[in-house]
This record gives structure tokens, C-alpha cells and sequence, in this order.
């Protein structure tokens, strides 16, 4: 403590302490340590600053090699004991506590393990250079710009869709603008099939070219568009999307009409007798019509029941019985990308019927191992962690088992939602790519870090700060974790927030 009879000159010895610290942190070095050339530790000035995700060039023994930090923190640090003069006080002693970086990373390129070894950040073309010489072994999908290394690409490995994926990100990220971009991308530069149930109707226009794309990829669109497929409820003629009952499962169909086997045992037996009456296929008001004519008490209490829960109107049931709709259209190979509208259904029940006759009939050919990517946006709807009813129950035991079994048949995952913590954790669980977006919720971040394991804890917290169309993409489409910058896209985009002309004076 300082004590006597003068007076103190405050400002003249604050200003004395800022230059003592100011020159304390500007000796600090950029240094990093390794004992197994595979990750490192550092120190460095705190004005030079190496945020999480960017990449430095490491002055090891055996040349320049190429590193990324993984965790960067700002840590205080205690001073030399110095003297300063306080108005009369001419030597008042005491430690002046200066700011550095430390932290971590990992070494992208292979080194021997090294310490104080200099490091500086890393130049575009060293990074391009090493993203060149370690390209995945499918096709590259061009994704964007990386986010801390401007002028170096954003490219994933298409093989590393052969893998589950979860895409997420709250609302207004740019979450479904990335999503159309990586299945552009995917129709581009593979030959793999696509299904997408589409809740918000945001792939509806992925046929039509959006203003300016670029003039070489457009001409290569042109080839492709023909063999996108969109079936909605309110469209026209083949367009229109279509289903036959007797062609769902047996338990999607016991689950239509929310029979229980023990529970309602005389319509659950009337049910078995009228569909092995007619297992050649047939329309609603077909079945409808059986039921009315049969006479018996039994099928008129299925009637009653299939009648009080407006089953009959749901507009996705095929008028012609010889029309076998959207599940025969998922046997044939005629499309490269099969648009499930669901957001053009009004009815949740209807919702989850479609999504959930997808789903089994995905299933149900696994044995053809005839590979596909199947596409779920805002996958709380379909598999959430405690389905509400039967018809979303009966989606989510099979999201759950494709998510377990479906890679070994073929059957790809690519899973979005806005909340992790919404999604049912068997499926989650099983994906091993993340395209992590902005994220404001610590209890979702938390969740990834549990499931996303594999992501280094100092990249997942940056989500919170995320701009428009930044994202964290790490996994098997990607050669490191990266943060990377959205680039254009070729399509249009189906859906779009509403114009916020309320705001304006």
C-alpha cells in the first residue's frame, strides 16, 4: 500500500504503468512447443491475434510446416516487480500484469517434434498448396471461401457423404441457403441419387437457374434440372404427390388410423381381413367403398373411425388405383433428385405419414444396396426425442434405423434442424460429418460437444459468433476442421424470410 503526506499524480502514473505493459507484451514471442509433432502449444503477443481455426507456418527443425490453432485464449500474466513514480513517490514497487495468447492446436502437415519454435500465420497459397496435396478421394464439392484464410477455397470430399451428416443452425443463419448449396453441388459432381423431404418447400425451385449464376455451371444445370423431380400436394397432373393406402406398411397403415393391435382388437382384425382382401392395391374411396358394402359391424366401426379422423381427406391419396404414386417413383431410376414438398401439407398427421411411407419404403429395399442420400430438413419434425403420435412415432423408429444400419445398405443420411437438442440422439449419434452454423444456445453448443466429439471444444464455441452463411464443417467431407464462408449458388432458393418493410419509416 502507498501512504505519505504528497499528493498522487494518477493519470501521469497510469500512463506510466499502460507503457510498462504495452512493452511487456510486445516482447512476448510466437512460439509453440511439440512433443509429438502432431499438436502443439503456443504463446504469442497478444497485438498479433491467432483466433481459433486459422493457420500458422511452424519454423520447425526440418523446414516450414503448416498448423492450425485449435483454442486460443487471452491469459494474464504476472510482470517483472518495477518502480514507478506516483506525485512525490518516486519508487513505489509493485508487478505490472501483461496480456499474451496461449493455446493449442494441431499440425496439419507431418513434423518432428519441436520447441520454441517461431510461428507466423500462414499464407493463401501455403494453405491452397496443402489443401492441393491432400484432396479427399471423391470429387471436391466447391462449398465456399475459408473463412480465416481469405482467397483459399472451402471444398468438401463427396465421399465423405458416403458418412451420416447434421447440418444445423438457428434461424436466420443462412442454414437453408448451405443446404441447397451442398445438394447443387452434389448433382454437379457425383452421380448419387437424392431425396429430400422438404418441409419448408425450399427445394421446390432447384430447377430453375437463379440470376447470374455463373455461365458454365448453368449450361451443366441445364443438362441436369430435367431429372429433378418435385411432387407436392398442390401441383398438377404427375407432379401432383401421390400415395395408394394399401401400399404402406402394414404398421404405417395400422398407424394411419391409429389402431392398436391388443388395444382395438375387432377394427385392428377388420383392417387385416379388408387388406388381404384387396392386396393388388387400391385407392381411399375404393377402400372406403369395401368397407360400406361389406355389411359388417366390425368393418363399420372402421368406417366410423377412418370418418372421424378426416383420414379420407387428406388430399395425398392417389385417385387412380393403378397409379402407384410417389413410393413406385422411388423404385425407378429416371431422377436424380426426388423433391418431397411436405411444406404444401397442411396437416401435421398428413406430414408425418408421407415422411414416415419414405422413410420404411427406403427401408424395406435395402437389400438392392442401391446407394442414396436422403435429405431431412428440420428433422425435429420427423424424429424428435419423444414423438407425440403414432404416425410421427412410426417416422422416427425408422429415421433410427436407417441412422444405425442404412450406410452398410447404401443409405445416407443428411439430417438439419435449427435445435440438436429436438433431434432424436440415435440419430444424431450416428453421424460423423457437422455443418455447425451460427448457434446461440449454450445448451445445444454443450450437446454437440457431447455427440460431435471430434471437434475440437475451441471451434464449437465460435459458433456463437457466426455470421450469415459462416459455418464450422468438420468430419469425413472435410480434410481438418475448417470454418468456411458460403460461396453462390446455381438455383433458385424455394424459400425466403418474409420482407421486413415494417420496420421502414
Amino acid at each position: 500500500m502507498v501512504t505519505g503526506g504528497g499528493s498522487l499524480s494518477v493519470a501521469a502514473g497510469g500512463e506510466q504503468i499502460r507503457g510498462l505493459k504495452q512493452a511487456l507484451e510486445a516482447q512476448v514471442p510466437a512460439v509453440a512447443v511439440s512433443l509429438d509433432g502432431l499438436t502443439f502449444t503456443y504463446i504469442a503477443p497478444i497485438a498479433v491475434p491467432q483466433p481459433a481455426g486459422s493457420y500458422v507456418s511452424v519454423a520447425t527443425p526440418e523446414g516450414p510446416r503448416l498448423g492450425q490453432v485449435r483454442e486460443a485464449v487471452i491469459e494474464h500474466a504476472e510482470g517483472p516487480e518495477v518502480g514507478a513514480a506516483f506525485g512525490e513517490f518516486d519508487n513505489v514497487r509493485m508487478r505490472v500484469r501483461f496480456d499474451r495468447l496461449t493455446g493449442s492446436g494441431a499440425m496439419l502437415e507431418a513434423s518432428p517434434p519441436f520447441h520454441d519454435a517461431p510461428f507466423t500465420p500462414a499464407a493463401a497459397d501455403a494453405v491452397t498448396a496443402w489443401q492441393d496435396a491432400n484432396r479427399g478421394r471423391g470429387a471436391m464439392l466447391a462449398l465456399g471461401e475459408a473463412a480465416l484464410a481469405p482467397g483459399v477455397r472451402a471444398e468438401l470430399d463427396a465421399a465423405g457423404f458416403g458418412r451420416h451428416t447434421f447440418l444445423c443452425g438457428q434461424s436466420g443463419s443462412g442454414k437453408s441457403y448451405a443446404m441447397g448449396l451442398v445438394l447443387e453441388q452434389l448433382l454437379l459432381e457425383t452421380d448419387i441419387p437424392i431425396v429430400v423431404l422438404d418441409p419448408n418447400s425450399d427445394a421446390t425451385r432447384l430447377r430453375e437457374l437463379t440470376d447470374g449464376a455463373d455461365a458454365a455451371l448453368a449450361e451443366r444445370w441445364r443438362d441436369i434440372a430435367p431429372r429433378i423431380a418435385v411432387r407436392g400436394a398442390g401441383r398438377e397432373g404427375d407432379e401432383r404427390l401421390r400415395l395408394r393406402f394399401f401400399d404402406l406398411e402394414p404398421g404405417l397403415q395400422q398407424a394411419v388410423v391409429g389402431l392398436n393391435p391388443l388395444r382395438d382388437r375387432e377394427e385392428f382384425d377388420a383392417l387385416r381381413r379388408l387388406i388381404e382382401a384387396d392386396r393388388a392395391g387400391g385407392s381411399v374411396a375404393e377402400l372406403m367403398a369395401l368397407v360400406h358394402e361389406a355389411g359388417d359391424p366390425e368393418l363399420a366401426a372402421l368406417e366410423l373411425r377412418i370418418r372421424n379422423l378426416g383420414v379420407l381427406d387428406w388430399p395425398v391419396w392417389s385417385r387412380d388405383s393403378n397409379d402407384p404414386g410417389l413410393l413406385g417413383e422411388l423404385d425407378r431410376d429416371d431422377w436424380r433428385c426426388l423433391v418431397v414438398d411436405l411444406g404444401s401439407i397442411a396437416l401435421p398427421a398428413e406430414r408425418a405419414m408421407v415422411a414416415a411411407a419414405v422413410l420404411s419404403k427406403l427401408w424395406a429395399r435395402r437389400t438392392q444396396r442401391r446407394p442414396v442420400l436422403l435429405v431431412v430438413d428440420e428433422a425435429h419434425n420427423v424424429c424428435p426425442p419423444d414423438p407425440a403420435d403414432e404416425l410421427t412415432a412410426y417416422a422416427t423408429e425408422h429415421a433410427v434405423r436407417v441412422a444405425g444400419e442404412g450406410r452398410k445398405f447404401g443409405i445416407y443420411l443428411l439430417v438439419a434442424s435449427q435445435r440438436p437438442l429436438k433431434v432424436h440422439e440415435n440419430v444424431l449419434s450416428q453421424c460423423d460429418n457437422l455443418f455447425l452454423m451460427r448457434m446461440n444456445s449454450a445448451g445445444d453448443l454443450a450437446r454437440l460437444g457431447e455427440l460431435f466429439s471430434f471437434v475440437p471444444p475451441g471451434l464449437l464455441a465460435r459458433a456463437t459468433s457466426f455470421g450469415l452463411g459462416e459455418s464450422l464443417v468438420a468430419g469425413r467431407v472435410a480434410s481438418h476442421p475448417m470454418f468456411a464462408r458460403t460461396g453462390r449458388r446455381i438455383a433458385s432458393e424455394g424459400g425466403s424470410d418474409v420482407p421486413a418493410d415494417w420496420a421502414r419509416r
